[in-house]
């Protein structure tokens, strides 16, 4: 894997790792046993991950260079708990951003399902998870799986895609530090505003590009129901508001989306 140089600048830190199972929970450790050393907007990268780990604990393995996996460590100190939702909301906004940046001159769009999988023409290319670290209220690790130069044969589901399906080249250099500077710029902004996401711009930016947003949806939600309804906006934690087909509008805050239509 090449040094990502621009990516570094992006960084207060940032560790290349051969190979490993799973960028989130080695970061998490890291950052358990010497937190000093692991400031706000460290990173830790590699493109061999053996046991990348996702939303509902899902687990997959992909083919040695096949996908980029980044895991962010971020200070979330100064933003208050009920804002906390939208830190993995914009962490898939920058993503989504960054994607979007490497499809220029193409005729593919990015775009955001809620709450943080970054789509390009309705299919997964990355999938964003946060958690916290232990022993700290106060610091989040975000993971992305970035599907590069997979194969269409090696795609998990059909639902799946990535650069090389699509036919496009990436530079991993450059869509890591577009992803880091809108990351960083995000949650400072977030920050400032005292966890506003409206008056940070933030639900703004997420709501263009959430693709979620005005469809008919399918919501599974965590105790095993689910309910279906048209996604109608962002609640101000950033939960998603569904309009069931029968009854009074919902404020979702965790639930696995399907799109209908």
């Amino acid at each position: 894997m090449e040094d990502l140089p621009r990516s570094r600048a992006a960084s207060t830190r940032l560790d290349v790792v051969a190979q490993t199972g799973s960028t989130n929970a080695d970061l998490v450790a890291a950052v358990v046993a010497h937190p000093t050393a692991w400031p706000h907007m460290s990173v830790l990268v590699t493109d061999d991950q053996r046991s990348g780990r996702g939303r509902l604990d899902r687990t997959w393995v992909t083919p040695p260079g096949a996908a980029l996996a980044v895991s962010v460590l971020l200070d979330v100190s100064r933003i208050p708990l009920s804002s906390r939702g939208w830190v993995p909301l914009v962490a898939g906004a920058a993503m989504a951003r960054a994607v979007g940046a490497m499809l220029t001159g193409t005729t593919h769009t990015a775009g955001l399902k809620w709450p943080n999988d970054v789509l390009v023409d309705g299919a997964k290319i990355c999938g964003i998870l946060a958690e916290g670290v232990p022993g700290s209220g106060d610091l989040v690790v975000v993971g992305s799986g970035v599907n590069t130069h997979m194969t269409s044969d090696d795609l998990p589901v059909r639902t799946a895609t990535s650069f090389a399906a699509l036919g496009v080249a990436v530079d991993e250099d450059a869509l890591l530090s577009t992803y880091l500077h809108a990351l960083s710029e995000q949650i400072a902004a977030l920050t400032e505003a005292r966890g506003d996401a409206v008056a940070a711009g933030l639900r703004g930016e997420v709501e263009v590009l959430c693709v979620t947003l005005g469809r008919e949806v399918r919501v599974l939600l965590p105790d095993g129901s689910e309910v279906r309804g048209i996604a109608r906006r962002l609640a101000g934690d950033g939960s998603l508001v569904i309009e069931p087909l029968v009854g009074q509008e919902m404020v979702i805050a965790a639930g696995d989306i399907v799109h209908l239509r």
